[in-house]
């Protein structure tokens, strides 16, 4: 089965650096889902910023929040905080969330914490995209 997708890039300005070790980018997939790619380092000093860019997003209430972890090179207490955070704020808003493409020592962190079976995990943005447009369909 191919399932075609149309990806809206949002502005530039979508491009982030929360940080100088941390950037986010944002985009808008056909009004169904928001995709937050980190790219870089979550610390201490990156919690707040995180938290803030992920609380805008989801001020627009998207049906879905993907966050993209595939470019993010380390991810501890702090990380998973400002995601629980996140979590927090996006049930209450209604809003899905979930995480997309942990790398290896991000998912190692889920699953020591037990947080992976608080999250809901793709293995990749493409299988999230997948999982939204084949919900969408069943409701539409």
């Amino acid at each position: 089965m191919i399932i075609m997708v149309s990806i809206r890039e949002t502005a530039p300005d979508r491009l982030q650096h929360l940080t100088p070790q941390l950037r986010a980018t944002t985009t808008v997939v056909d009004g169904q889902a928001v995709i937050v790619r980190l790219d870089g380092e979550v610390d201490l000093e990156d919690r707040q910023p995180l938290q803030q860019a992920l609380a805008r997003v989801m001020q627009t209430r998207p049906p879905q929040l993907i966050v993209d972890l595939t470019g993010l090179a380390f991810c501890h207490s702090v990380c998973l905080n400002a995601l629980l955070t996140a979590r927090r704020r996006a049930k209450a808003a209604g809003v899905e969330m979930v995480l997309a493409a942990p790398p290896p020592q991000t998912r190692r962190v889920l699953e020591i914490t037990g947080t992976d079976q608080v999250f809901t995990i793709c293995s990749s943005v493409r299988t999230a995209l997948a999982d939204t447009y084949a919900a969408s369909r069943q409701t539409g």
